[in-house]
């Protein structure tokens, strides 16, 4: 398996305007007449970094990543008016045009595989292939596998400051009493909630907890925007009929598709995964790629995910020659 690539700058960034006030920031780097590759980064909510990049040989790809709507330097910030996972879908689009794409690599990882999913079912068309890490699809069993009973058990210290927040008689719906506090006109209830649901993932998202990797909710705009975005996203079933991605699978099934799965994933486990390689033909078709990482968790830099990641981007070079 191939490392990560050392750090590399942009080539060109700039923001989209996607109409209903939205203002997306996004930025390409690499090659920029490599074979074209889009980041969809998770949450929904959490934002790009300058190491996401890093995935993708700058002598070969062109990477393409944005900032979703409310999300990172993207504006308004931590809005939720028109956003939904439809709107993203009409974003990348739009942004895929904006920058003179035909066809390009889509590769996401938890809420980006669903975002990936959801725009490959949609423009089949416009894939080369995809790269999935950590599945997700947002289906009722798997939110409530992890927001309100079953994560808990593996988690029960990191999970009751989470639940701790929520006053006793709301608890049999942890995500609508978020939401009503996260969307509430006390802002000092909204940072306290957004940094006691931010503060439950980050904790949970590796195999060996990281307190480095939990500091992420210590800064207030990002924790904001993560709970905020994640939480209208969930208590919406993602603005889709429930396993619709998994029921649709068959519409992209001709693409090369990689789907990459730590064993020990808590945030997303690999029960979904499994139902989406298998709704996807499993063993009887050639084209997917299914990979469980064996000492890992949910975060894509985990030392193993990451390599697994690079890897499955080199085998992709092939690709429009």
């Amino acid at each position: 398996m191939t490392p990560i690539h050392p750090p590399f700058e942009t080539n060109n960034s700039g923001y989209l305007d996607v109409g209903s006030g939205h203002s997306l920031y996004w930025e390409e780097a690499g090659l920029s007449s490599g074979i074209p590759i889009v980041y969809l980064h998770g949450g929904p909510g959490s934002g790009i970094e300058d190491s996401d990049r890093q995935y993708f040989d700058p002598t070969h790809y062109r990477s393409i990543l944005f900032d979703q709507r409310g999300s990172g330097r993207s504006t308004p910030h931590a809005s939720l008016e028109d956003n939904t996972t439809w709107h993203l879908v009409e974003d990348m689009e739009k942004l895929r045009e904006l920058l003179h794409v035909d066809k390009w690599i889509v590769f996401g990882g938890s809420w980006g595989s669903t975002l990936a999913l959801a725009y490959a079912e949609t423009h089949p068309d416009r894939c080369l292939g995809l790269v999935l890490r950590g599945i997700f699809t947002l289906q009722r069993e798997e939110l409530l596998w992890y927001y309100q009973s079953g994560a808990n058990f593996l988690f029960p210290e990191y999970f009751d400051p989470y639940q701790a927040i929520i006053p006793p008689e709301e608890r049999g719906d942890m995500m609508q009493a978020y939401y009503k506090r996260l969307t509430g006109d006390d802002k000092a209830e909204q940072l306290r909630c957004a940094d006691a649901w931010s503060r439950w993932e980050v904790s949970t998202s590796r195999l060996i907890v990281d307190p480095a990797y939990i500091a992420k909710a210590d800064d207030p705009k990002w924790a904001l925007a993560f709970a905020r975005i994640e939480c209208h996203y969930f208590v919406n079933g993602g603005f889709m009929k429930d396993g619709q991605l998994i029921e649709d699978a068959h519409k992209i099934k001709h693409l090369p598709i990689t789907i990459i799965q730590g064993r020990y994933d808590v945030v997303c486990p690999a029960k979904t995964s499994w139902d989406l390689y298998k709704a996807l033909g499993g063993k009887d078709n050639p084209n997917v790629v299914y990979n469980i990482i064996g000492d890992a968790g949910h975060s894509a830099h985990e030392a193993s995910i990451e390599k697994a990641l690079v890897d499955a981007v080199e085998k992709l070079k092939s690709i429009g020659k």
